[in-house]
C-alpha cells in the first residue's frame, strides 16, 4: 500500500515508521525540513519538503497513486483542507485526519473523512484509568 503522510511531528513520524516497518511504501511531506529528522537516519520511506495543501506538491508526493492519506499536522484547518483535496480531487480511497477540536468531528464525518481526535481518545483513557470504568461517551 502507498501512503502519503502530511506532517512529521511525533505522530506522523511514528506512523510513518510503523507503516514502513510493516512493508508499506510511505511518503512523508512536511513544510519544515528539520521535522523530517524525527524519522531517523534509517527510515526506508521517502520524504519531501512541501506544503500539504499545495496541489503541485501533492502531485510531486505521488498523491494521485496513493492508496491512503493521513493528515497529522498540528492544525485542524490545514488537516481538513488537505484531506478534502486528497479525497475529492485525488480520489484517495482511505483518508484519515487528526483533529484536536472534538466539536468538529461531525463536520469531518459529513465530508466523508475519518477523523481521529486525540483529545477525545486521551480523555477516555484518563477516565478509564482513573475510575476503572469504561466511558459511555461515543468517540
Amino acid at each position: 500500500m502507498y501512503v502519503v503522510i502530511m506532517g512529521c511531528g511525533r505522530v506522523g513520524a511514528r506512523l510513518a515508521n510503523l507503516l514502513v516497518g510493516a512493508g508499506h511504501e510511505v511518503m512523508v511531506i512536511d513544510a519544515n525540513e528539520s521535522a523530517l529528522s524525527r524519522l531517523g537516519s534509517d527510515f526506508a520511506g521517502q520524504t519531501m519538503v512541501g506544503d500539504g495543501i499545495d496541489m503541485d506538491d501533492l502531485r510531486k508526493a505521488g498523491l494521485e497513486r496513493a492508496d491512503a492519506f493521513a493528515a497529522v499536522t498540528q492544525g485542524d484547518n490545514r488537516n481538513i483542507m488537505a484531506s478534502q483535496i486528497a479525497k475529492h480531487i485525488f480520489n484517495v480511497q482511505r483518508v484519515v485526519t487528526r483533529i484536536y477540536d472534538p466539536i468538529r468531528t461531525d463536520t469531518y464525518r459529513t465530508l466523508g473523512l475519518d477523523a481521529i481526535s486525540p483529545t477525545v481518545i486521551g480523555a477516555k483513557v484518563f477516565y478509564t484509568t482513573l475510575t476503572g470504568e469504561e466511558s459511555q461517551e461515543n468517540v
